[in-house]
């Protein structure tokens, strides 16, 4: 379908605004992708629907949708049958999973269980179809999301990755990626555009539930902002892009630095010693995930970057049979004698 029969049809500036969108980004949904959308039945999911569903012919897109039934109030099984009716009266293909109340009792489990039983469509579907082409998982992320999501992860205490915006694309398995296509549309703009196409929404009764911590973000903590400094939001959403930027560049700069750091015999200890402790933290890090799964946590790193510099020699065992050893002029690995 060319641009002139869908603008006849429904064409619209936010047609247009995601049209561009992913032109800009070829490899954020390529041509002839097979596509799988989250669909809550949200506003916000209900948008990225009927704008990928338009826009499909233009970019030879396959699409499905999936819909995971939370059991959280009681209309939840009608609203699962209401989309999937809706899905099939615009001939596109419906998949859902019910999960049991007990395995998501919070937020966090509930999101758990929601990309787990995407991944596991999404490998249905590679089997189905036999092809070696990537599936592309959709959701309806918005820049407000991702306002909410810096305020809970700055409270929490998150790190610099913590704070840095919610990701358009990242691979979430092999040949299995997750895109957030709408971070360019704020709720309001979803709420707008289902207003000016009457999009129809199934809205969870729960999103208005207060002791969820989102909820109370969205409801109550950004609005009370927006009363102080109005437009608080979108200054929000630019620092928490200049964060993932300025992750980026300390990622980049960190790996030079380990680099600079390490030769054959292991971490130069005089030249570690040299930085400030965060530094020193941040290449032994790199330094211990090269031969450890285990993660540490930004107290033990300091800890561990402490006693290296104060002490000559010593060593700490990391695991059942692996310990990291030092002395005065280098840092490594060694097997612990049995």
């Amino acid at each position: 379908m060319s641009d002139k029969k869908l603008t006849q049809k429904n064409w619209s500036s936010w047609h247009h605004k995601l049209h561009k969108e992913i032109l800009s980004k070829k490899i954020l949904i390529p041509k002839g992708s097979n596509i799988l959308i989250s669909v809550s039945g949200g506003q916000d999911s209900m948008v990225l629907l009927t704008l990928i569903n338009d826009l499909k012919k233009i970019h030879n897109w396959s699409i499905s949708v999936w819909h995971g039934d939370h059991q959280w109030h009681e209309k939840s099984s009608v609203y699962a049958l209401e989309l999937k009716s809706y899905c099939e009266d615009k001939n596109i293909s419906f998949y859902f999973d019910k999960a049991q109340k007990e395995n998501i009792s919070s937020e966090e489990k509930a999101r758990e269980w929601r990309y787990k039983k995407l991944c596991e469509r999404a490998k249905t579907l590679l089997n189905k179809y036999q092809q070696k082409q990537n599936i592309y998982l959709l959701t309806g992320h918005t820049s407000s999301d991702n306002a909410e999501t810096f305020i809970l992860n700055l409270s929490r205490g998150s790190n610099f990755a913590g704070l840095s915006n919610i990701e358009s694309k990242r691979l979430l398995e092999n040949q299995i990626f997750l895109i957030r296509p709408i971070l360019i549309f704020s709720r309001e703009d979803t709420q707008q555009i289902c207003n000016n196409m009457k999009i129809p929404v199934w809205e969870d009764p729960t999103n208005t539930d207060l002791k969820l911590k989102r909820n109370l973000v969205r409801k109550k903590i950004i609005p009370a902002l927006e009363v102080i400094y109005p437009g608080c939001s979108e200054r929000i959403n630019n620092f928490s892009q200049k964060m993932s930027n300025y992750n980026n560049e300390r990622n980049d700069l960190s790996e030079l630095a380990y680099l600079y750091c390490k030769d054959v015999k292991g971490i130069n200890r005089n030249l570690l010693n040299n930085m400030c402790v965060e530094a020193r933290c941040t290449i032994l890090n790199k330094f211990l995930k090269e031969i450890s799964a285990k993660q540490w946590s930004s107290k033990n790193l300091t800890k561990l970057a402490t006693s290296i510099y104060e002490k000559n020699k010593g060593q700490i065992n990391l695991q059942e049979f692996l310990k990291i050893v030092w002395n005065k002029n280098y840092i490594n690995f060694e097997k612990v004698k049995m």
